[in-house]
């Protein structure tokens, strides 16, 4: 391979008490928090809006927040979710507490949420890399159309999803454990739909606690025609409603792919695009609902389940996850089961939690990187717990931890380990977080 070697000089754009890179589910929450907590705070996304996933990737709907009749996640996620509703771009479903969503309302509303909490927006604006001594992160490195610009901070939040800052700092990363990644599917928007029928009914409305939500009907006759119809691999189908009459989401598109390749990034995204057009005229050709219907949006980028995820100072395990097991540190919850989707083909491994698990506040930080805090797909979990813990609602939750914490080390001028845990306990109590004591005595 061939190199070309330069030098530049780069400008100091901002100089923050917590910066936060990444403006999805997970970003945009830790960066309101520690706003609202009185840190100066940016936020760095690619995009010109926030949302991540869910407005990027039209991924939806958000899930879980409520389990066994009782809250999950709260605090600023869920007054998001509220505000959302209120604003007429979101439904709550009860009683699991899944929100659909209409995108568009989506970014507004954590728009204004972030500039009302006084966070300073860097949008178009693509990490590129950082600069990092002994551990600590000096500044980061971001490319715009202003160029190259530095941004500092006293601590910083790899809210990413594919823990790129973390991997810029040379942070150590979890083992593949011998599996592959999850596939990475396109959701796109179908128009046109007859949403009135039972099974269209039943199939868009995600409000049914220990019940995988995909269509199963429409699943079974895919499956029995696919080489007939020429189907490609797919999933689901899961069907969202948009809110909007004759409106919802599809999500049944699907293909291995290292999304933190970028010629392998690239691959997946074209053959996606391929597959939504192809399963969209599937779907009109051969089912009653979609005989008017048509492609009214495909997401901006393909929806990515799993890449990188951080060593920290403690892994959650599967056993701990599924057990529910208490930690002294507990900051956040997840309640989604534990989804795991099969590389090639249809198959899809569900386990349901019996509890709500918990996440420590160790998972969001790896030992010698004294201020870089992790929040959402990054954080530090097997492969078994993080098949749960990567939805939306659970993402939310642990950016409001890493939000809060950041904050306390800013202020404090303390390391991301040396915050007292039963402090922040306390600050995400008062906010509405739903999080656990110590584990009982045996």
């Amino acid at each position: 391979m061939d190199f070309f070697c330069y030098n530049k000089h780069i400008p100091v754009a901002g100089n923050y008490d917590v910066v936060v890179c990444g403006g999805g589910p997970a970003g945009f929450i830790a960066a309101i928090a520690a706003a609202r907590s009185g840190a100066h705070t940016a936020l760095i996304e690619q995009y010109g809006f926030l949302g991540g996933m869910a407005t990027s990737g039209l991924v939806a709907p958000l899930s879980v927040f409520t389990y066994n009749g009782e809250k999950v996640i709260g605090g600023i996620p869920w007054e998001f979710c509220e505000r959302l509703q209120a604003m007429g771009g979101g439904l709550i479903e009860k009683p699991l507490g899944n929100v659909a969503f209409e995108p568009e309302l989506y970014k507004l509303c954590c728009q204004r949420m972030a500039i009302e909490a006084g966070v300073k927006l860097h949008l178009h604006s693509y990490l590129c890399g950082c600069e990092c001594r002994e551990g600590r992160i000096e500044a980061i490195f971001i490319d715009n159309k202003n160029g190259t610009e530095a941004i500092r901070a006293k601590v910083f939040i790899d809210a990413t999803g594919d823990a790129d800052l973390a991997h810029f700092a040379l942070v150590p990363m979890q083992p593949s454990e011998g599996r592959p990644l999850q596939p990475m599917s396109t959701y796109f928007v179908l128009s046109g739909v007859d949403t009135s029928t039972p099974r269209m009914q039943q199939a868009m409305h995600h409000n049914r606690q220990g019940v995988n939500c995909h269509c199963e009907e429409i699943r079974s006759e895919l499956i029995s025609h696919k080489d007939e119809w020429g189907i490609p691999e797919f999933g689901g189908p899961w069907f969202c409603t948009t809110l909007q009459p004759g409106v919802v989401t599809v999500n049944m598109t699907r293909t291995a792919a290292d999304a933190t390749s970028a010629g392998d990034l690239t691959r997946a995204e074209c053959e996606l695009r391929e597959q939504v057009f192809k399963m969209a005229g599937v779907l009109k050709e051969h089912f009653q609902e979609f005989k008017n219907s048509y492609v009214s949006a495909v997401a901006v980028q393909a929806g990515i389940r799993e890449t990188r995820r951080i060593c920290g100072a403690h892994t959650i395990t599967g056993e701990e996850y599924v057990s529910a097991f208490r930690y002294p540190d507990s900051v956040s919850r997840g309640a989604h089961p534990i989804d795991i989707h099969v590389a090639n083909g249809p198959a899809q491994n569900v386990t349901f939690l019996k509890t709500p698990a918990y996440v420590p506040y160790r998972a969001l930080y790896a030992p010698g990187f004294p201020n870089l805090l992790v929040a959402g797909r990054c954080i530090s979990a097997d492969k078994t717990a993080f098949a749960s813990l990567r939805v939306q609602a659970s993402c939310m939750g642990t950016g409001q931890a890493a939000g809060e914490a950041a904050a306390m080390a800013a202020e404090g001028g303390l390391s991301v380990d040396g915050i007292d845990v039963s402090r922040l306990q306390e600050r995400l109590r008062r906010l509405g977080a739903v999080i656990g004591g110590a584990q009982p005595p045996h």
